[in-house]
């Protein structure tokens, strides 16, 4: 009697288990897309610091300059090229951003290095807070890696996301939702576990090759 009101908890304890497993995948499911698209009003900042990588960033920038929230634009890894205009310093006169308050630097070669090679530009003028822009579904992530190398910088920092086109509430109704969710977080999981910059996008090509 015993032995089997003991196999009956422990029957009810993996239903339980089992429920709650499928709970959180539930949740994990249909708020992954939320997640990542971290969004912040923007505030009043020193600077605006954007990322590049993706159309849309520098247009965004260009608007909250535009709006006043703040004097200076930093365009990281601005030689790349992120419009019919051109690179991004071209993309950023072009949209009326004047050429005397853009500080720029061309070594990143991601979203870490975005982090590591503004914040030196940041101390040399003295900016105090920024405003950090990216893609809408890349914002998570810049978050998580600006927070890690700006730390111990006192350096207030502001996350504002622009407009990409991914569909952060049904991210598995098209291709390109589904495959941008899938990068960031495995990219996000290999950064937490150290892996930056280029051998963090080796890593991703690995893993994709594994699904082919």
């Amino acid at each position: 009697m015993k032995s089997n009101t003991y196999k009956s908890k422990k029957k009810r304890k993996r239903l339980h288990l089992s429920y709650v497993i499928f709970l959180l995948f539930f949740l994990f499911f249909f708020t992954a897309g939320r997640f990542l698209a971290l969004t912040q009003l923007p505030k009043q900042s020193d600077v605006i610091i954007v990322l590049s990588g993706g159309q849309g960033r520098v247009e965004k920038a260009a608007e909250l300059y535009k709006a006043g929230y703040a004097p200076y634009v930093i365009l990281s890894n601005a030689k790349e090229a992120t419009s019919k205009s051109g690179d991004m310093v071209q993309t950023a006169l072009a949209l009326g951003i004047p050429q005397d308050v853009i500080y720029t630097e061309n070594a990143a070669d991601s979203t870490y290095q975005n982090a590591e090679y503004t914040l030196p530009i940041m101390k040399e003028y003295g900016f105090k807070s920024a405003i950090v822009v990216s893609s809408d579904f890349h914002m998570r992530r810049v978050n998580f890696l600006f927070g890690r190398v700006y730390k111990k910088s006192e350096i207030e920092l502001t996350y504002v996301g622009s407009a990409s086109g991914y569909n952060a509430k049904r991210w598995w109704s098209d291709r390109k939702s589904r495959e941008t969710t899938f990068n960031e977080y495995v990219k996000m999981i290999g950064n937490t576990f150290g892996y930056n910059g280029p051998e963090a996008k080796s890593t991703l090509d690995q893993i994709k090759n594994w699904f082919r």
